[in-house]
This record gives structure tokens, C-alpha cells and sequence, in this order.
């Protein structure tokens, strides 16, 4: 126990004598079993650490050792605890959640071993409308029987999980069904194990790099950022590994669902950190706001991922970084990302959605989020919650370990905060009222999103400022609303 506890304390310890004594702590603990879970996803979560932020390559190679090992750590553990999504998807485990028909498509085309979960199934009735049409007995108890024993009618007919997506075909009928599916994580599929591909390991031989050590205004100056468009072949290879890392953590975002696995493109972030985004195939794309997602990697292993929507030249940024990783480099990669998508989507505000800030989100709440966004610069769209904001600094300045109440921080969150010039000429946006106040916007739109590229739809838009003025007028509501 107190190998663990040392090991945790070497997460963000540097130089020759630390990645020593890390390496001389994980070879110590390779053999070691432990029964309780905590003791288990602690282990297991500093491990994983320590693979992405390695102070030597000894440390990578045997943290990737001690990870392989957890298919056989977990064999007779209480399953339970694993599944939050915040530590799902250790090797070892399974997961169960209403997955959507992309996803579980995608699962069912790499031959993961997912099946029903008919022990969580609220509503196994609702397969009795599909297992009627092709078998008449069925119908026949799906009319009159009250208690009829779906499973054994989907066992019987040997159907399978494959043949009910097949069949049913239309995902919003396949919603309809509500079925839990139960995934055993294959050893590959399991975030201990999942990796993409790494030329070069980066190594940490010094501090990790801090708040202040970054800015946005210093990110944008420099040279810009080089971007790659992948050989389809490894696009495919690297949105699977990208799907396989979001489904194993419970999480689906609409790109995830509909990726346009042609085009993904690679940019080297440094410091030893991927970010492979893409947009939307032309079939799933948005009215009017240019998607994009992605997913970044240190040293090849999944961290978090990036959604935006942009229009004009404002950029709504969803940023997520898996727990493990939060004690990392999050400011500098944050910096970094916002620069890639003002490179290369001409975009010059930023704005983060009160979710991620706080509301209705409790984990960013105790986290602080507020505070990460202020720091680098973000400010919030309401003049009182701008007040506010500045008298909660004055007190941080004037009082040492004075931290923010949580019920103040719900008031912070309940408006969006923006970063940029710009940032006047949006804060009465509203793209809801759009539609109704601008007919003909449809029209114009609809010819511009047939461009190849959703960057050049976007460059479209942005050539148009007389549409700009119209659209901003149009959706300008009051701010109290807006919040």
C-alpha cells in the first residue's frame, strides 16, 4: 500500500533519481495483488499516468508491462466499481449502456464481444413488434400474451445482435427499442492497452509546463501549426481507435457517430501530443454550423477529445480531458488546440457553453472550470456575472486559500464565456431565432454547404458581411434571455 501510495506521488516528479525510483516503484508492484477495487483503479489509473507523461522510456515500457496484466488483476473482483464512466473501460471488465446503432454497428464490425444485456433489459417486450414480422407464433404473443418470454423467442430463433441492426435498419426505430448491450472489452479495445500509433516517445525530463507559463494571445502569434490529410487507410485505422476509446468511456458524440473517415487529418501538437479531427460526411452535416471533431493523444494514448461548431468567425469549443489526465499539461494543450482551430477555421472568437463551466455539471463545479477558462482570458457574456467574477478575483488576490463557493460558481456558469475580439458582437446570439426572423437565409445557406470542403462553407459565409449583420440583428435577443 505504500508502494501505491509513493507511486502516485511521482506524477509530475522529474530528473534522473525520480524516473528511478518510479521505475524501481513499478517493478515492485508488478507482482503485487491487490483485492480491493479503489486499490485496484488507483493503481491502475497512476499507471496509465505515467505511460503518457513518462519521466524515461524504462517507465513507459514497464507501465505498458503492469497495464497488460490487468485482463488478469481483475479475475474474481467485485465488477461494480468499474463501471463509472469516469474509470470505464479497464482491460478485464465489461460495460452495459444503451449504445446507439452507429455504435453498436461499429462494435458488432470489429467483432468486440457485445451481446443483450437481458438482465438490465427494462423492456425486452419492444422485440417482440420486430421478432413478430418474421416469425407469426411470435406476433402471436406479442398481441395477446401479457408475460411472453422474449429471450427465449430471440434464443430460439437463434437471432443475434448483427441480425436485429440489419433488420431493423432505421436507427431512430433501433432508439425506440431501448436495448442495454453488455460489452466484454477485448484486451486490444481496453483503454489500458489502447494506443495509436508513435514514431518518438516524449520524454519529461523537466516541470510540467503550468497556466502561467501559456497564453492564448502568445499560442496564435506563433508559426502556425502543420496540418496532414491521413491516406484513407490510415484514417479508418485511426477513427476506429478513436470510436473504440469513446465507446469504452460511455461517451458518443455526434461526429463519433458519423465520421468522415476520408478525411481525417493529423497535427503534431508537440510535446509529444496527436490531434486527429475531422468534420462531417456531406449527408450529416448541419444547417448552418460547420462541425468538427477529434480526439488528442499523449504519447499515444487517448486523453480527451474536442467537438466544435462554428459560424462565422465564432467557434463554440466542447473540451474534455479524461480524469486520469488532469494533474497533466491541460493549459498548454488547451492554448495549443485553440490555436489549430483559429489556423485553420479563420476563427476569431471563442466561446465555451455554461455546461462545461457548471451548469447542471457538478463535476466542473468542484473542479473550478470557471476559473481555467478565466485564466486564459475567457470572460462571461453577462455584464453582472463580468462583476461578480472581478470581486471573486479581488478576494483570491487578497486572501490566501480563499476558494470560491460553490454557489457562486453555479451564478458564474449560468452564461457562456467568450474569448476574442469579437467577443461584443456575439454575446446576444441566439442561432434559435434564426429561422424565423431570416425565410430566405435557408436558400443561401443550402447552396453553400454543397461545397466540398465545410471550411470552404465556412469561408463562404464569413466573405458575406452584409448576410453577417443580418443574421447577427436577426438573433440578437436580450442577455438575461440569452443566459
Amino acid at each position: 500500500m505504500r508502494a501505491l501510495e509513493d507511486l502516485a506521488k511521482c506524477k509530475g516528479q522529474f530528473g534522473h533519481d525520480s524516473a528511478r525510483r518510479t521505475a524501481a516503484l513499478l517493478e515492485r508492484l508488478a507482482p503485487a495483488r491487490f483485492r480491493a477495487p479503489a486499490d485496484l483503479i488507483q493503481l491502475h489509473e497512476t499507471v496509465l499516468f505515467l505511460r503518457a507523461y513518462p519521466q524515461s522510456a524504462r517507465v513507459a515500457r514497464l507501465a505498458d508491462d503492469l497495464l497488460r496484466s490487468f485482463g488478469d488483476r481483475l479475475r474474481g473482483i467485485d465488477p461494480a466499481p468499474f463501471d463509472d464512466p469516469e474509470v470505464a473501460g479497464i482491460a478485464g471488465t465489461a460495460l452495459s449502456t444503451n449504445f446507439s446503432w452507429e455504435f453498436a454497428n461499429f462494435l458488432t464490425s470489429i467483432r468486440e464481444p457485445v451481446e443483450i444485456d437481458w438482465e438490465d433489459y427494462a423492456h425486452p417486450e419492444r422485440l417482440g413488434v420486430l421478432l413478430g414480422h418474421y416469425i407469426p407464433m411470435a406476433f402471436d404473443d406479442w398481441a395477446i400474451e401479457p408475460h411472453a418470454d422474449w429471450r427465449a423467442w430471440f434464443e430460439n430463433a437463434r437471432w443475434n445482435l448483427p441480425r436485429v441492426l440489419r433488420d431493423v435498419g432505421d436507427p431512430r426505430v433501433y432508439d425506440l427499442l431501448e436495448i442495454p448491450l453488455r460489452w466484454t472489452l477485448s484486451p486490444s479495445a481496453a483503454r489500458s492497452n489502447l494506443r495509436v500509433p508513435r514514431h518518438d516517445l516524449f520524454i519529461h525530463h523537466g516541470p510540467f509546463l503550468k497556466r502561467r507559463d501559456v497564453s492564448v494571445e502568445a499560442a496564435f502569434a506563433e508559426p502556425p501549426i502543420p496540418l496532414k490529410l491521413l491516406p484513407p487507410r490510415s484514417g479508418k485505422a485511426v477513427v476506429r481507435t478513436i470510436l473504440t476509446a469513446s465507446a469504452s468511456r460511455y461517451r458518443e458524440l455526434y461526429g463519433f457517430q458519423f465520421p468522415d473517415a476520408g478525411h481525417v487529418y493529423h497535427a503534431d501538437l508537440g510535446r509529444g501530443v496527436d490531434l486527429y479531427s475531422f468534420g462531417l460526411p456531406p449527408e450529416n452535416r448541419l444547417p448552418l454550423r460547420a462541425y468538427h471533431c477529434g480526439m488528442f493523444f499523449k504519447n499515444g494514448v487517448p486523453m480527451g477529445y474536442v467537438e466544435t461548431l462554428s459560424f462565422f468567425e465564432r467557434c463554440e469549443v466542447g473540451f474534455n480531458l479524461f480524469y486520469t489526465f488532469r494533474d497533466g499539461e491541460t493549459a498548454w494543450l488547451y492554448t495549443r488546440l485553440l490555436k489549430i482551430l483559429h489556423q485553420q477555421l479563420d476563427v476569431m472568437c471563442f466561446s465555451v457553453d455554461p455546461y462545461q463551466i457548471g451548469h447542471e455539471n457538478e463535476e466542473a463545479i468542484e473542479s473550478g472550470a470557471f476559473w481555467f477558462y478565466y485564466k486564459l482570458g475567457f470572460r462571461p457574456a453577462s455584464p453582472e456575472n463580468a462583476r461578480l467574477a472581478a470581486r471573486e478575483e479581488a478576494k483570491i488576490v487578497q486572501t490566501p486559500g480563499y476558494r470560491t463557493p460553490g454557489a457562486t460558481l453555479r451564478r458564474l456558469a449560468a452564461s457562456p464565456l467568450f474569448y476574442g475580439d469579437s467577443a461584443a458582437d456575439w454575446t446576444n446570439f441566439s442561432l434559435h431565432r434564426l429561422g424565423t426572423k431570416i425565410p430566405n437565409l435557408g436558400e443561401d445557406l443550402a447552396r453553400a454547404k454543397r461545397a466540398p470542403e465545410e471550411v470552404r462553407y465556412l469561408r463562404l459565409l464569413q466573405k458575406r458581411p452584409n448576410l453577417r449583420r443580418k443574421v447577427l440583428a436577426a438573433s440578437s435577443v436580450d442577455r438575461s434571455r440569452d443566459a
